[in-house]
Protein backbone atom coordinates (compact mmCIF):
# COMPACT_ATOMS: atom_id res chain seq x y z
CA UNK A 1 0.00 0.00 0.00
CA UNK A 2 1.22 3.68 -0.74
CA UNK A 3 2.09 5.77 2.26
CA UNK A 4 -0.82 7.76 1.27
CA UNK A 5 -3.03 5.50 2.20
CA UNK A 6 -1.91 4.75 5.27
CA UNK A 7 -4.33 6.18 7.66
CA UNK A 8 -7.32 3.97 10.13
CA UNK A 9 -10.69 3.90 8.35
CA UNK A 10 -12.30 6.02 5.74
CA UNK A 11 -10.17 9.05 4.41
CA UNK A 12 -12.06 12.14 4.99
CA UNK A 13 -11.07 14.43 2.20
CA UNK A 14 -11.14 18.68 2.28
CA UNK A 15 -12.78 19.41 -1.11
CA UNK A 16 -10.77 22.46 -1.88
CA UNK A 17 -10.54 22.95 1.77
CA UNK A 18 -13.90 22.51 2.22
CA UNK A 19 -16.60 25.17 3.50
CA UNK A 20 -16.39 26.50 6.46
CA UNK A 21 -17.20 30.20 5.36
CA UNK A 22 -13.96 30.83 3.74
CA UNK A 23 -13.05 30.65 0.52
CA UNK A 24 -12.44 27.88 -1.85
CA UNK A 25 -8.66 26.95 -2.37
CA UNK A 26 -7.49 29.32 0.40
CA UNK A 27 -4.79 29.02 2.65
CA UNK A 28 -7.75 29.89 5.53
CA UNK A 29 -9.87 27.34 4.33
CA UNK A 30 -6.92 24.72 4.25
CA UNK A 31 -6.07 26.03 7.98
CA UNK A 32 -9.74 25.70 8.90
CA UNK A 33 -9.76 22.03 7.84
CA UNK A 34 -6.84 21.03 9.60
CA UNK A 35 -8.08 22.82 12.75
CA UNK A 36 -11.36 19.96 12.65
CA UNK A 37 -8.95 18.03 12.30
CA UNK A 38 -8.49 17.01 8.46
CA UNK A 39 -5.64 15.32 7.67
CA UNK A 40 -6.49 14.98 3.81
CA UNK A 41 -6.99 18.25 1.44
CA UNK A 42 -8.01 18.11 -1.85
CA UNK A 43 -6.61 21.03 -3.88
CA UNK A 44 -6.04 21.91 -7.67
CA UNK A 45 -3.19 23.22 -9.59
CA UNK A 46 -2.66 25.81 -12.97
CA UNK A 47 1.12 27.12 -13.56
CA UNK A 48 1.21 30.74 -14.51
CA UNK A 49 3.38 32.00 -17.68
CA UNK A 50 6.05 31.97 -16.42
CA UNK A 51 5.50 28.51 -14.39
CA UNK A 52 4.25 29.10 -11.38
CA UNK A 53 2.85 26.57 -9.88
CA UNK A 54 -0.90 27.60 -8.03
CA UNK A 55 -3.35 25.97 -5.81
CA UNK A 56 -6.39 27.26 -8.01
CA UNK A 57 -9.19 24.97 -10.07
CA UNK A 58 -10.70 27.60 -12.28
CA UNK A 59 -8.65 28.23 -15.53
CA UNK A 60 -9.44 31.64 -14.94
CA UNK A 61 -9.30 34.76 -12.25
CA UNK A 62 -12.85 35.64 -13.30
CA UNK A 63 -15.33 33.46 -10.67
CA UNK A 64 -13.74 33.30 -7.68
CA UNK A 65 -11.48 36.60 -7.47
CA UNK A 66 -11.38 40.59 -7.76
CA UNK A 67 -9.44 39.71 -10.52
CA UNK A 68 -9.96 38.40 -14.46
CA UNK A 69 -7.92 36.32 -16.99
CA UNK A 70 -6.45 33.13 -17.54
CA UNK A 71 -3.95 32.14 -15.25
CA UNK A 72 -1.89 30.55 -17.52
CA UNK A 73 -1.51 33.52 -19.69
CA UNK A 74 -0.58 35.79 -16.32
CA UNK A 75 3.01 36.06 -15.06
CA UNK A 76 2.81 35.22 -11.50
CA UNK A 77 3.43 39.14 -10.57
CA UNK A 78 -0.53 39.55 -11.58
CA UNK A 79 -1.89 36.38 -10.34
CA UNK A 80 -0.33 37.37 -6.30
CA UNK A 81 -2.18 40.52 -6.60
CA UNK A 82 -5.65 38.98 -6.83
CA UNK A 83 -7.97 37.95 -4.15
CA UNK A 84 -9.78 35.18 -3.64
CA UNK A 85 -13.40 36.23 -2.74
CA UNK A 86 -12.41 39.56 -2.26
CA UNK A 87 -9.71 38.68 0.90
CA UNK A 88 -7.59 35.88 0.41
CA UNK A 89 -4.50 35.55 -2.04
CA UNK A 90 -4.05 32.50 -4.68
CA UNK A 91 -1.99 30.32 -2.84
CA UNK A 92 1.52 28.60 -3.87
CA UNK A 93 0.82 24.65 -3.96
CA UNK A 94 4.46 24.65 -2.31
CA UNK A 95 3.40 26.99 0.00
CA UNK A 96 0.93 24.91 1.31
CA UNK A 97 2.90 21.37 1.57
CA UNK A 98 5.08 23.41 3.57
CA UNK A 99 2.74 25.20 5.77
CA UNK A 100 0.55 21.55 6.64
CA UNK A 101 3.84 19.08 6.88
CA UNK A 102 1.35 16.34 8.28
CA UNK A 103 -1.28 16.57 5.79
CA UNK A 104 -2.01 14.84 2.51
CA UNK A 105 -2.54 16.48 -0.65
CA UNK A 106 -4.92 15.04 -3.30
CA UNK A 107 -4.17 17.36 -6.36
CA UNK A 108 -6.10 17.31 -9.76
CA UNK A 109 -3.78 18.49 -12.18
CA UNK A 110 -6.06 20.91 -14.50
CA UNK A 111 -3.55 21.56 -17.58
CA UNK A 112 -0.57 20.05 -18.86
CA UNK A 113 1.53 23.36 -18.50
CA UNK A 114 1.19 22.43 -14.59
CA UNK A 115 2.24 19.03 -14.80
CA UNK A 116 6.16 19.80 -14.62
CA UNK A 117 5.67 22.18 -12.04
CA UNK A 118 3.75 20.42 -9.60
CA UNK A 119 6.54 17.19 -10.37
CA UNK A 120 9.05 19.39 -9.22
CA UNK A 121 7.27 21.26 -6.47
CA UNK A 122 6.63 17.93 -4.83
CA UNK A 123 10.77 17.01 -5.34
CA UNK A 124 11.37 20.20 -3.78
CA UNK A 125 9.19 19.42 -0.67
CA UNK A 126 10.01 16.00 -0.75
CA UNK A 127 6.34 15.51 -0.61
CA UNK A 128 6.43 11.82 -2.26
CA UNK A 129 4.67 9.67 0.66
CA UNK A 130 1.58 12.58 0.63
CA UNK A 131 0.51 13.53 -2.60
CA UNK A 132 -1.58 11.66 -4.87
CA UNK A 133 -2.50 13.41 -8.16
CA UNK A 134 -5.61 12.92 -10.05
CA UNK A 135 -7.02 14.65 -13.28
CA UNK A 136 -9.83 14.43 -15.76
CA UNK A 137 -7.00 13.79 -18.74
CA UNK A 138 -5.22 10.41 -19.40
CA UNK A 139 -2.67 12.55 -21.32
CA UNK A 140 -2.09 14.44 -18.17
CA UNK A 141 -1.56 11.48 -16.14
CA UNK A 142 0.47 9.88 -18.38
CA UNK A 143 2.85 12.39 -18.24
CA UNK A 144 2.80 12.87 -14.72
CA UNK A 145 3.52 9.25 -13.90
CA UNK A 146 6.12 9.50 -17.00
CA UNK A 147 7.46 12.59 -15.39
CA UNK A 148 7.81 10.95 -11.53
CA UNK A 149 7.75 7.25 -11.99
CA UNK A 150 6.27 5.08 -9.63
CA UNK A 151 7.30 7.09 -6.03
CA UNK A 152 4.17 9.52 -6.80
CA UNK A 153 0.62 8.41 -6.24
CA UNK A 154 -2.14 8.51 -8.61
CA UNK A 155 -5.69 8.25 -9.16
CA UNK A 156 -7.33 6.05 -12.01
CA UNK A 157 -7.72 8.68 -15.29
CA UNK A 158 -11.07 8.55 -17.43
CA UNK A 159 -10.57 4.89 -19.66
CA UNK A 160 -9.29 3.25 -16.51
CA UNK A 161 -11.89 4.35 -14.75
CA UNK A 162 -14.19 3.58 -17.40
CA UNK A 163 -12.34 -0.25 -17.81
CA UNK A 164 -12.65 -0.51 -14.09
CA UNK A 165 -16.75 -0.06 -14.59
CA UNK A 166 -16.82 -2.65 -17.10
CA UNK A 167 -15.01 -5.09 -15.52
CA UNK A 168 -16.96 -4.49 -12.34
CA UNK A 169 -20.13 -5.40 -14.81
CA UNK A 170 -18.61 -8.56 -16.81
CA UNK A 171 -18.04 -10.14 -12.73
CA UNK A 172 -15.68 -12.86 -12.56
CA UNK A 173 -15.43 -13.07 -16.68
CA UNK A 174 -12.46 -10.38 -16.46
CA UNK A 175 -10.97 -11.49 -13.53
CA UNK A 176 -7.53 -11.92 -13.90
CA UNK A 177 -7.26 -10.64 -17.31
CA UNK A 178 -6.80 -7.04 -18.74
CA UNK A 179 -3.43 -4.92 -18.64
CA UNK A 180 -2.36 -3.70 -14.63
CA UNK A 181 -3.94 -0.09 -13.46
CA UNK A 182 -1.28 2.50 -13.11
CA UNK A 183 -3.05 4.07 -9.95
CA UNK A 184 -3.49 3.29 -6.44
CA UNK A 185 -7.39 4.17 -6.26
CA UNK A 186 -10.25 5.30 -8.19
CA UNK A 187 -11.70 8.47 -7.90
CA UNK A 188 -15.03 9.29 -8.96
CA UNK A 189 -18.78 10.55 -8.29
CA UNK A 190 -21.33 8.59 -7.89
CA UNK A 191 -22.77 8.77 -11.10
CA UNK A 192 -21.90 10.33 -14.19
CA UNK A 193 -24.36 11.76 -16.90
CA UNK A 194 -26.50 9.67 -14.91
CA UNK A 195 -25.55 6.83 -15.16
CA UNK A 196 -24.62 4.52 -11.80
CA UNK A 197 -20.82 4.59 -11.42
CA UNK A 198 -20.45 3.48 -7.93
CA UNK A 199 -22.38 0.85 -6.41
CA UNK A 200 -20.85 -2.57 -4.51
CA UNK A 201 -19.99 -4.27 -7.43
CA UNK A 202 -17.47 -1.47 -8.85
CA UNK A 203 -16.28 -1.16 -5.01
CA UNK A 204 -15.78 -5.18 -4.73
CA UNK A 205 -14.13 -4.72 -8.39
CA UNK A 206 -11.25 -2.21 -7.38
CA UNK A 207 -11.10 -4.07 -4.44
CA UNK A 208 -9.86 -6.76 -5.82
CA UNK A 209 -7.60 -5.46 -8.15
CA UNK A 210 -6.08 -3.56 -4.57
CA UNK A 211 -7.43 -0.14 -5.38
CA UNK A 212 -9.13 2.11 -3.54
CA UNK A 213 -12.48 3.78 -3.94
CA UNK A 214 -12.97 7.82 -3.26
CA UNK A 215 -15.78 9.26 -3.91
CA UNK A 216 -16.64 13.20 -4.54
CA UNK A 217 -18.16 15.43 -3.92
CA UNK A 218 -20.84 13.98 -1.41
CA UNK A 219 -22.30 16.30 1.30
CA UNK A 220 -25.93 14.74 2.52
CA UNK A 221 -25.53 13.01 5.21
CA UNK A 222 -27.67 10.02 4.27
CA UNK A 223 -25.64 9.55 0.96
CA UNK A 224 -22.51 9.31 3.01
CA UNK A 225 -23.77 6.44 4.63
CA UNK A 226 -25.05 5.03 2.22
CA UNK A 227 -21.86 4.85 0.26
CA UNK A 228 -19.94 4.05 3.61
CA UNK A 229 -22.19 1.24 4.08
CA UNK A 230 -21.22 0.01 0.03
CA UNK A 231 -17.29 -0.10 1.66
CA UNK A 232 -15.78 2.87 -0.26
CA UNK A 233 -12.47 3.74 1.37
CA UNK A 234 -12.45 7.35 1.28
CA UNK A 235 -14.97 10.76 0.27
CA UNK A 236 -14.81 14.14 -0.47
CA UNK A 237 -16.89 16.69 0.63
CA UNK A 238 -17.30 20.36 0.77
CA UNK A 239 -19.33 20.51 3.84
CA UNK A 240 -16.32 19.03 5.78
CA UNK A 241 -18.09 19.28 9.12
CA UNK A 242 -21.12 17.20 8.23
CA UNK A 243 -18.77 14.35 6.72
CA UNK A 244 -16.68 14.47 10.14
CA UNK A 245 -20.41 14.12 12.09
CA UNK A 246 -21.41 11.64 10.16
CA UNK A 247 -17.77 9.70 10.32
CA UNK A 248 -17.72 10.31 14.57
CA UNK A 249 -21.33 8.63 14.60
CA UNK A 250 -19.99 5.58 13.04
CA UNK A 251 -16.77 5.57 14.93
CA UNK A 252 -14.56 5.93 12.07
CA UNK A 253 -13.51 9.45 12.19
CA UNK A 254 -9.54 9.81 13.23
CA UNK A 255 -8.49 13.03 14.34
CA UNK A 256 -5.48 14.11 12.28
CA UNK A 257 -4.91 17.81 14.32
CA UNK A 258 -3.97 15.57 17.29
CA UNK A 259 -3.47 11.69 16.23
CA UNK A 260 -6.67 10.61 17.85
CA UNK A 261 -9.34 8.40 16.73
CA UNK A 262 -13.15 7.87 17.61
CA UNK A 263 -12.69 4.09 16.01
CA UNK A 264 -14.64 1.41 17.64
CA UNK A 265 -14.99 -1.03 15.26
CA UNK A 266 -16.32 -1.77 11.99
CA UNK A 267 -19.58 0.54 11.18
Amino acid sequence: MHPFLDHPGPLAFAHRGGDLGRPENSFAAFEAAVALGYRYLETDVHATRDGVLVAFHDSRLDRVTDSSGAVAELPWDTVRKARIGGTEPVPLLEDLLDAFPGARFNIDVKAAQAVGPLVEAVRRTDAWDRVCVGGFSDGRLAAVRAAAGPRLATSLGPREVARLRLRSLAGPLLRGRGTPFAGICAQVPERHRGVPVVDRAFVRAAHRLGLQVHVWTVDDPVRIGALLDLGVDGIMADHIDVLRDVLGERGCWTDGSTGSSTETGAP
